[in-house]
């Protein structure tokens, strides 16, 4: 099954796993409340959304449900560039990860890796053509 590109809220929540790594419900929540604002059932709500789309993994630890993010911030990150580019530039080819030097999200050693991960994604798509 593919995997689902995520929202812009559960970006959210993915920013936070990316960075911490497995958290309780009640951790991403304090974790993230300020980018979002959000109530905590409105967060849990977030993660059962973002479980059924397969975002996410659950596992119990002590007894807790805990959340991890099921793909890495880079591989997310190639597949939304990829679609923006096709959606929205309506060009074939991989944008140049370049682009995205400077971001608060990835490092310049993370560039060169999603530059990777753009080209593999191009070349797969026109294999399947």
């Amino acid at each position: 099954m593919p995997v689902s590109n995520p929202s812009e809220s559960e970006l959210k929540l993915l920013r936070v796993l990316w960075r911490e790594g497995r958290l309780s419900a009640r951790e991403l929540h304090n974790a993230a409340l300020e980018d979002t604002s959000w109530s905590f059932s409105a967060t849990r709500k977030t993660l059962e959304r973002m479980e059924a789309k397969g975002l996410i993994s659950v596992e119990p630890v002590h007894g807790v449900k805990t959340y991890t993010a099921v793909s890495g911030k880079l591989d997310v990150m190639a597949r939304l560039i990829k679609d923006f580019a096709a959606k929205i530039l309506d060009t074939d080819g991989p944008l140049p990860a370049a682009a995205f030097t400077g971001s608060r999200l990835i490092n310049d050693d993370e560039v060169e890796k999603l530059e990777e991960l753009l080209e593999r994604l191009s070349d797969e798509e026109g294999e399947a053509s």
